[in-house]
């Protein structure tokens, strides 16, 4: 269950993950393969997520045999969301809750929350004082700042095909530096 504490943000408190420019943009998404790779899970569970609706693709389902799934930018923060909540012991019902709760929010906003769970209930903070307030009841908890996933996807992301939903191009990005060394590295 998620916190539904009123909650108040700081302009700029954590700093912006995307400049205006440079916003994922909705139409742009990735096959299923992409998207395991990117959110580090299998696609049995990308399958399965899909299928009961915990993490379904928002910006093409499938829709019978041979159709592809195409998820996007935020789409694929959720799986990795998911993922790590997962990896700590947070039930599956309290991981759809918090799910659910994180998908009203704008990719900016995303950026300002940190997800806090004592293993029971997970805890929407969007100020180190409320994360203070929570350590303060003596458990033990972690967090999951979810910028931390968004600039891990934003680094690798852009490694695999896209695809628009309405047929468009996709802009070629030109790889930074950083990109072409892990490249470099990876082909040896």
């Amino acid at each position: 269950m998620v916190d539904e504490r009123p909650v108040q943000v700081v302009p700029g408190e954590q700093g912006e993950l995307f400049p205006d420019a440079s916003l994922p943009d909705e139409l742009v998404g990735y096959r299923g393969p992409a998207a395991c790779q990117i959110a580090g899970i299998t696609y049995r569970q990308l399958d399965y997520w899909a299928r009961t609706g915990l993490v379904a693709p928002s910006i093409r389902t499938a829709h019978g045999s041979g159709s592809q799934r195409l998820y996007s930018f935020k789409d694929i923060l959720a799986l990795k969301i998911v993922k790590r909540l997962l990896d700590t012991g947070v039930s599956l019902q309290n991981i759809r809750v918090a799910i659910e709760h994180l998908r009203k929010r704008g990719a900016r906003d995303l950026a300002k929350v940190t997800l806090v769970s004592d293993g029971t209930t997970v805890y929407e903070c969007t100020s180190p004082e409320e994360i203070v307030d929570l350590l303060q009841g003596g458990q033990g908890v972690f967090g999951i700042a979810v910028k931390v996933p968004m600039q891990e996807i934003s680094g690798t992301i852009h490694e695999f095909p896209a695809e628009r939903a309405d047929g468009g191009e996709i802009d070629t990005v030109v790889p930074d530096e950083l990109t072409q060394r892990r490249n470099a590295r990876r082909t040896g």
